[in-house]
């Protein structure tokens, strides 16, 4: 007699633990599964993210705009959301990612055009879209901008 897994143990372990390959994240998108180009891991995104988070409010925020963060708190959100626009826009990535190794492009590995930029930045400013993801590693944000964060 073979022991069958309880049913919980399909769902709670997740799709994988229920005998179903996925495959790697990106491979649906024909990534590589290392190296440049393949989907960026969660701490350098992770990181990427308290860097710039933290440029824009102490530096930027509260030393360069003079703005007191605890009672305008709004204003690190604008200046995030304007670093996002103008260098993502422009270069593909913003500061904390060029520190992690990370860029963003769209599917086909081009810079994203600026619709897409300007998309991607307000759904990631709600935070809840950025906080749903699929399984290659890319959140509501990136899906509605059909874009991708990816190695250098």
């Amino acid at each position: 007699m073979s022991k069958q897994p309880r049913w919980t143990q399909t769902w709670l372990g997740g799709t994988r633990a229920a005998g179903i390959d996925l495959g790697y994240p990106g491979e649906r998108l024909g990534l590589p599964e290392t190296g440049p180009s393949a989907v960026s891991g969660w701490g350098r995104r992770l990181g990427a993210l308290l860097l710039d988070w933290f440029a824009c409010t102490w530096p930027i925020a509260t030393w360069l705009l003079r703005v007191d963060v605890r009672t305008e708190s709004w204003v690190p959100l604008a200046v995030f959301a304007s670093e996002n626009v103008l260098l993502v826009g422009t270069l593909g990535f913003t500061l904390g990612m060029r520190v992690f190794g990370i860029r963003v492009a769209m599917l086909d590995g081009s810079r994203p055009p600026f619709q897409a930029v300007l998309i991607r930045t307000l759904l990631l400013c709600l935070a809840v879209p950025a906080l749903i993801w699929d399984r290659d590693r890319r959140g509501l944000h990136d899906r509605a901008a059909k874009t991708v964060v990816v190695n250098l």
